[in-house]
């Protein structure tokens, strides 16, 4: 099972990073020992200071494919849920000016939080699907699948030329504006539609 991650697909977000915006999509992998479910708590892990949450639309493949040509992407997918794309910002920064690999600032373990599944067929419209994360009870986060620049039927087509995709495979289709630092004792919470369905402890 992988779990591929896409960058910079909210203008906003980009924006709020001084990141230029992509032409294509980016994306990352994270391996499974990122994965927390079952409302699991974060530890916060000794190599960082400066942890970051990131609440993103995960849909989860349900069949083998590569190349997968866009018109046919919808086939393979049917379920969607939330999950929390945790980023070692100040890691991160040193990568990035050196020009490094991003993975130890978001491959490390417990950074890929994941909610349950929900069927997709509960959503009349798939490109109207709101989000939001609470932070300590406050809404920090409200994103909309509409906003994103790339839809999943496009990330799926484009990813799958250079990976093939598997079944169980979940892809993070990225974050909107508002993301920011968590602390031990903070407590998230990602809704779909006003529906909660993950919750997250910073320990």
């Amino acid at each position: 099972m992988k779990i591929i991650c896409i960058g910079r697909n909210y203008v906003a977000h980009a924006r709020e990073l001084n990141n230029p915006l992509p032409a294509e999509p980016v994306f990352f992998m994270k391996p499974d020992t990122a994965i927390i479910t079952r409302n699991r708590p974060f530890f916060y892990p000794e190599v960082s200071t400066n942890i970051h949450y990131e609440v993103e639309l995960v849909f989860r493949i349900n069949k083998n494919g590569r190349h997968i040509q866009e018109k046919f992407a919808n086939t393979y997918y049917d379920e969607i849920g939330i999950g929390i794309d945790f980023t070692a910002r100040d890691i991160q920064q040193k990568c990035k000016e050196k020009g490094l690999p991003w993975e130890p600032a978001k491959a490390f373990d417990g950074s890929a939080p994941i909610s349950k599944f929900i069927p997709l067929n509960r959503f009349p419209d798939k490109s109207n699907i709101q989000f939001h994360l609470l932070k300590n009870d406050d809404k920090v986060q409200d994103g909309n699948s509409g906003l994103m620049i790339f839809n999943i039927d496009k990330i799926i087509s484009y990813v799958s030329k250079f990976v093939t995709l598997k079944m169980g495979d979940l892809i993070y289709t990225g974050t909107p504006a508002g993301v920011g630092q968590v602390a031990i004792g903070d407590k998230l919470e990602a809704y779909i539609e006003g529906e909660k369905m993950l919750k997250c402890d910073i320990k």
